[in-house]
């Protein structure tokens, strides 16, 4: 049984299907397909919270609804790897608990072979963001449901 999300698993499957620069390029595919803040997160847009670890500014937003998270990403576009990493993260842990999302190995994209294709500063960052997103996890674990 895998500690990741059943959508985050097809996703890395996705990713070992394709080798070298095939991996950038499907990365940046999923760049195009964050979508945007929906207009009643954009009203609030300074309640996202910041990953100050990551060099792009990333901001994330984790809503709980029925016991199952959802996480909102703000990331510039001319940030386009970092985009498709939290396209990535939207995607496949889209309405899972926050025990899933903390279960979730901090170094999968190992699994995916981006360690293959990207700097040691962009896995930073991306390491970052998993951080964020378990620490918001625990956050509203403890909090009101």
């Amino acid at each position: 049984m895998s500690e990741l999300p059943d959508r985050l698993q097809e996703i890395v499957e996705e990713f070992n299907e394709v080798t070298g620069p095939e991996k950038l390029e499907y990365l940046l595919s999923f760049s195009e397909e964050l979508p945007p803040l929906p207009e009643w997160l954009q009203e609030r847009r300074d309640n996202m919270e910041p990953v100050p670890e990551c060099m792009t500014p990333v901001f994330i937003y984790a809503e709980r609804d029925d016991g199952r998270l959802n996480f909102y990403f703000d990331v510039p576009p001319e940030s386009p790897t970092v985009r498709g990493y939290a396209a990535i993260l939207q995607e496949g842990v889209r309405d899972v608990t926050p025990e899933q999302v903390l279960r979730i190995p901090d170094d999968f994209y190992y699994r995916m072979g981006l360690n293959q294709v990207l700097s040691s500063q962009r896995i930073n960052g991306m390491m970052a963001i998993l951080a964020h997103m378990k620490r918001l996890a625990t956050h509203h674990l403890a909090g009101p449901v």
